[in-house]
Formats: structure tokens, sequence, C-alpha cells
């Protein structure tokens, strides 16, 4: 049976906390709430135009989602709380088109937000099977490295693969993670903002064949949120065209048969994506070389080398080619995280793949006026969860038009937020978010100190 044909679905509004060191200092329910007023400001409208809701976070407990929601607002609308590992803020993406895309919602806030804990991802549940057990056993397999966090064993094998299977050099790693920390700085949301030179991320500490520690993103805490909207929504309030950005293709998958077969760079997701990215290409009518802008998941400098391949922005093993010849950022062929990435920005997991969503749209809009690739007119999303789950978004402007810069005067006159949210990380006034809750609905118990604590912040 075909595909059934899905309707448009429109990212309205965005909005994205400072990404920062996990601390304990700032709660999830700030986090959502945060990044979520600033989505609503951002698509000028009210809680009350919202008909469902998606929480997206890894590490905490049930309805989660609830909470953070019920601060701007308790109108009583379905919401959903997503789990899908790195992938999480993309699976919740996805979860608010379909139900635009098929009738079943009009206005979907989805908010993701993750307060992580200090060093590598651990194990949660420890008196039942680990979701990635078959995963690690084949990492073993392939090659042990018993002393190792899971994740930088996975992505550690991967590169060393690559190096040995296409000749790769342990510098091509490390000028991926130059590159992107050298895009960082322009990124006001950024965790780390530091510029390093080639030898500085080759002499930083080893963590395990071909990685050192500024080629691994760190944990972070934060949030993001997007509106995802209908045709018809956006047909009503004509005068938010020009800020609306479509979801032109999209495809998410798990892992596929191949994903065991003893290639490294299986383990980590390239089947998943090789799939995937051909999918949403095809329901874009795109091509690759159409994608000028690029948001893709390098939790490691390996990933990005693996999933520049594996999308096809590189010929098949040539990857590393395609990064010493400068072709991964400004002046190249295409743009690659130019928000600094998962290495840089970091990386909360439940709000990452919103978190690119905004600085995609941004540059779409011509917003992000200090990192721009003028003339963009298709930009994609690559968001990758090991166990596994993968999700691919093409992105295009509602209008067809291709970006041009546009002020921070004039995004000021025009953003709900009254400044250029793609280059000032600040905040919001308590009557700005007066403004964008529930009119009928808001509850002042369920908001508590959440807005205060926020406030105080900026």
């Amino acid at each position: 049976m075909p595909a059934r044909q899905i309707a448009p679905a429109y990212v309205l509004g965005v909005g994205l906390t400072k990404f920062a060191k996990p601390r304990g200092r700032v709660d999830y329910t700030e986090l959502g709430y945060e990044a979520g007023i600033k989505a609503l400001l951002d698509a000028h409208i009210t809680y009350d135009d919202v008909d469902q809701g998606v929480a997206c976070y890894c590490y905490g407990d049930s309805t989660c989602g609830q909470r953070v929601f019920y601060q701007f607002g308790m109108t009583g609308i379905p919401i959903y709380n997503t789990n899908n590992n790195c992938a999480t803020a993309s699976t919740g993406i996805v979860m608010a088109r379909n139900a635009i895309g098929y009738g079943a919602a009009d206005c979907v806030l989805v908010v993701g937000f993750e307060k992580m804990s200090p060093g590598s991802l651990g194990r949660t549940w420890k008196d039942r099977e680990d979701p990635i057990g078959r995963s690690v056993a084949m990492a073993t397999k392939i090659r042990a490295q018993p002393d190792a966090p899971t994740a930088i064993q996975f992505f550690a094998n991967a590169g060393q693969e690559y190096m040995e299977k296409y000749g790769a050099e342990p510098r091509d790693f490390a000028e991926i993670a130059r590159i992107n920390h050298e895009h960082s700085q322009r990124n006001p949301y950024s965790q780390f903002r530091d510029v390093y030179t080639l030898e500085q991320i080759l002499e930083s500490p080893k963590m395990l064949e071909p990685l050192t520690k500024l080629q691994c993103c760190p944990t972070s805490d934060g949030g993001a949120a997007a509106v995802i909207v209908s045709q018809g929504f956006l047909d009503a309030r004509p005068e938010l065209k020009s800020q609306a950005v479509l979801i032109a293709g999209q495809s998410m998958g798990t892992d596929p048969d191949n994903t065991f077969n003893g290639e490294a760079v299986n383990l980590v997701g390239a089947g998943i994506t090789r799939r995937i990215v051909k999918a949403a290409l095809e329901e874009a009518n795109c091509s690759i070389k159409d994608v000028k802008v690029c948001e893709l998941h390098d939790c490691f400098s390996v990933a990005e080398m693996v999933f520049i391949d594996a999308l096809g922005l590189s010929e098949p093993g040539k990857a590393h080619e395609f990064v010493r010849r400068g072709l991964t950022t400004y002046g190249g062929q295409v743009l690659i995280n130019p928000s600094g990435g998962l290495i840089s920005k970091g990386h909360p997991l439940g709000a990452t793949g919103l978190a690119q969503c905004a600085e995609l749209v941004w540059h779409l809009r011509g917003w992000a006026n200090n990192r721009l690739v003028e003339g963009t007119t298709t930009a994609l999303a690559h968001n990758l969860g090991l166990g596994g789950a993968g999700v691919v978004t093409l992105y295009k402007r509602a209008d067809g038009n291709p970006s041009t810069k546009v002020t921070s005067e004039e995004v000021a006159r025009v953003s709900g937020l009254g400044y250029n949210p793609a280059l000032e990380a600040r905040g919001f006034t308590r009557a700005q978010a007066q403004k964008v809750r529930s009119q009928s609905t808001s509850s002042d118990w369920a908001l508590a100190d959440t807005h205060t604590k926020v406030e105080a912040r900026f």
C-alpha cells in the first residue's frame, strides 16, 4: 500500500536556552519554561492556540512534560512524553509533524529539556537488560576496549575502522573538531566558545585512539522548543509567512539488519543514516548537493566523519578528503554545524534536535546574520541516537525564497522578543510571558517561582 500523502507542516516559532555544564543550579522546569515561552513569543501566538504538546527528555521521571507544560497553562490538551536517546528532540518534531500532517492538530508545541549529571553517560537501571547490550557486545567483539566509557568505545572503534579501511588519519578527525570549535564563537548559546588550533586539539588529553578530549561533546543542561503548525493555521496569519519554515522532507528510522554485521560504522548509525536521508531527500524533491547548511550529529569528531559519508555529502570512503579540502566550513560545499555542533554547543539529549531546528530556522530566515550562507534554499538536520533511532529533516522557507541577511535591528522590530535571538541569548519579561501564556487557564500555582528564577538569570 502506498504511503498516505502528508499535509504540509511549518516551523513557526523556535526558542532556545544557553547550554551549560551540569552543575545542578537550573532545574528542568526552568529550562523547559524558558525555551517554550521564547518559542511562543517567536511564533506570535498564545498557549491557547496549541492543540497538543510533546515533551522531550531522557533523564527524569514520568510526566515531566506535564510539569513543564502546565506552566504555560492548564488547557487540558494531550501532552506526550518521549525518550529516544540522543534523537529524542527530533523524534518530538516527527510526532508533531505527523499530528499536523495527518489532521490531528493545527498547532503543536514541542519542548525539549535535559538536566544531566557530569561525566560520561552511564546506565541508570542496573537490575534489567541494557537496551544497547547487544550493541555493546558487538562493539567488544569488533575491538575490545574494556576500560572505555561505552559511547567513546563505539565511536573510537568506528574511527579506527575508517582509518584502516579508507586511509583517514588522526589529524582529519581533529580538524573536524577544530572547525566546529571555530564555528561556536558566533553562537551565543554554545556551552563552549573557545577557538583552538589543530595542535591544541591533538594534544588535549587522550581518550581512546583517535579521540582526544576536545573531540568529544560534553554533557549539558539546556532546553529548546519549536511551534509546528498546519497550512490552514499559517494561512490565517499571512503576516507570519516570511518567518515560517517548511518541513519539506523528513524520515525517521531504526537500526537496519546490517547493524550487527561486524562493521563499527554501522553500529554507530551509518546504516540508519543512509536509509533515512534517501527517503527525506526524495520527499523534499531535492539532492544532497542542494543542501548548503547542515546541523549534523557530531557527538564525537568520528561521528561527523562517518555521517558526512553516510549522508552522501562526500563520495563513499572519502569523507576525510572532503574535510581536508575545507568543504565543511565557510567557502566550502556545505556549512556543517555553524552552531558549533554538539562538540562545542553541547549535548543536552532531550533538547539537541530542537536546537538544530532553531539554528536552521534562523539561517533560513536570515536572522543568523553573523554566520549565514546567503542564498541557502535547503537546510538539513541529522540527529542520531544509539540503540537506535535516527531522524533526517529537510527545511525550506515557506515563501520559497533563498535566505538573505536581515539586520538585527529589523529582527528586533518583528521578533516577539524585541531583539535578535539568533545573536543574543537573552531572556524575556514577566509581561512578555503573560502575553503568551494561556489567557484563560494560567495557573500561578503550577508556575510557582519558575519565572522569577528564569528572569533572575538574565
